[in-house]
């Protein structure tokens, strides 16, 4: 522990010794990290897929690797826009006496980010984007549950990276606990609601700012007007990509009533076109560890105990439970009621509860009488009931006709509210949560404080000058 808090204070020592960051200097860091994962793609493919027990190449490439390139390309090509002062206006007649004002973005110092298991290298490098961008260095702690990929972080990091500059650490809830502890200029944390509560609890001794990007149950509204085959097709690819086991994954679906066994047919139809087999089927990702496969096991045999009709996706018969690979087809779960904890829980698998409603507006009450998810999803066409969706739930973020694509853009925040998250980062506004807006106002050579009758003895210029700007 007491090696975190010496790299912390070299990071701090560097960072100031370094003041004023140039942006040559940040672009330079930038293109290090892209460097990084081109070099390391197939090593980091390897490493993600063993954490795993199987995890896609394919979707690594694609959701680790290239979304990696991809942000930190962004903050690139956009770094010299961010980094501009932004000009502010003076209160009159004071801007015409010479005063000015504006606001410089500076960097906080140094920044702990702490990864998650299930996007462990994009869930480092697309924050490292913002917080390079805006100058800092960075602390990350990864999860004990990609010990693979976490070391080859360690691995290849030092030889782009001078450990003042950005450093790995691992362990268990411990070296989390003492990691969150740290005096940071700013922590990012990346996880489970309840985690993010301790989280927000340890950052709190030192005022640490924090962001937070959690989860929720997030849902998909399918109207009348949807197109269903096209619906079902993409809620079929949210939901199995990584098995699940996304943030943004949509949980649960409210569906018209008159249209639910449409609605479960198209995603029986999806799944099985998509992955005809499971078992061997090096597209599909397996469950991360026993503990969480046994946990999705528990919940759907909780469902089922409870009256839930249970359908399983297993288009080629295959016998799972012969299988020590952890592999799980998706299960659609009908009847869900609210006591069944797939109801009351982040799924995080490939398990989709699919609900009726009558009305949108009922769909829109039972979004709202649960926790403010991190992702929202609406599919139609009706202009005026997509507008009262949107209109009338709060979430982190929302794709229509869609699931998951508005973490994918850049020019888009990313984050959560209330108990799916705090702040957001992606793009300028990572450049933004990463930089500290430091307000400076430059005042005219003339006596403000005379003119404005701040300067005592108080009398009628005084009186005059709180009248006028009173009016």
């Amino acid at each position: 522990m007491a090696e975190m808090s010496e790299l912390l204070a070299a990071q701090r020592a560097a960072f100031m010794a370094d003041l004023p960051v140039s942006l040559a200097v940040r672009k330079d860091r930038l293109k290090r990290a892209a460097a990084m994962m081109r070099d390391h793609a197939d090593a980091f493919c390897d490493a993600l897929s063993e954490d795993f027990g199987h995890r896609s190449r394919e979707q690594t490439m694609l959701t680790d690797i290239a979304a990696s390139v991809g942000a930190i390309t962004h903050a690139i090509k956009h770094l010299d826009r961010w980094a501009r002062r932004d000009r502010r206006g003076v209160q009159f007649p004071l801007g015409l006496l010479g005063a000015r004002a504006w606001v410089e973005y500076q960097p906080k110092g140094v920044v702990g980010v702490i990864s998650p298991w299930n996007f462990p290298i994009v869930l480092v490098m697309s924050p490292l984007a913002g917080i390079f961008a805006a100058g800092n260095r960075a602390m990350v702690k990864t999860s004990e549950f990609t010990l693979r990929t976490a070391a080859l972080f360690e691995e290849v990091v030092p030889q782009y990276f001078d450990a003042t500059e950005l450093a790995f650490v691992s362990g268990g809830p411990e070296v989390g606990k003492a990691f969150s502890e740290l005096p940071f200029d700013h922590l990012i944390f990346t996880g489970a609601t309840g985690i993010g509560r301790h989280i927000l609890h340890a950052a709190a001794d030192n005022l640490t700012p924090v962001t937070l990007e959690l989860g929720g149950k997030s849902p998909v509204i399918v109207g009348r007007s949807a197109n269903l085959a096209q619906a079902t097709e993409r809620v079929a690819i949210g939901k199995m990509m990584n098995a699940g086991q996304i943030c943004l994954a949509p949980d649960y679906m409210l569906v018209p009533a008159d249209q639910e066994q449409a609605v479960v047919d198209g995603l029986k139809a999806a799944a099985t076109a998509m992955y005809p087999t499971l078992l061997a089927n090096p597209d599909y990702t397996a469950i991360i560890n026993d503990r969480h496969h046994q946990r999705l096991t528990d919940w759907i045999e909780d469902a089922r105990a409870k009256g839930a009709t249970v359908e399983v996706v297993n288009p080629a018969n295959e016998d799972f439970g012969a299988s020590n690979s952890r592999k799980m087809p998706l299960h659609i779960i009908r009847d869900a009621t609210d006591d069944m904890t797939i109801m009351q829980e982040e799924i995080f698998g490939p398990v989709l509860p699919v609900r009726r409603y009558d009305t949108v507006e009922t769909a829109i009450d039972e979004v709202n009488r649960r926790d403010r998810p991190l992702g929202l999803y609406y599919f139609g066409h009706d202009e005026g009931e997509k507008r009262k969706v949107l209109d009338r739930t709060i979430s982190g973020g929302v794709t229509v006709n869609d699931v998951v694509f508005h973490v994918s853009m850049e020019d888009l925040p990313f984050g959560g509210v209330g108990p799916s998250g705090m702040g957001s980062y992606h793009g300028a506004d990572g450049f933004r949560t990463f930089s500290h807006a430091k307000a400076v106002y430059s005042q005219p050579k003339i006596d403000v404080a005379k003119l404005a009758g701040l300067k005592p003895p108080y009398g009628k210029a005084s009186m005059a000058s709180a009248a006028r700007q009173m009016k």
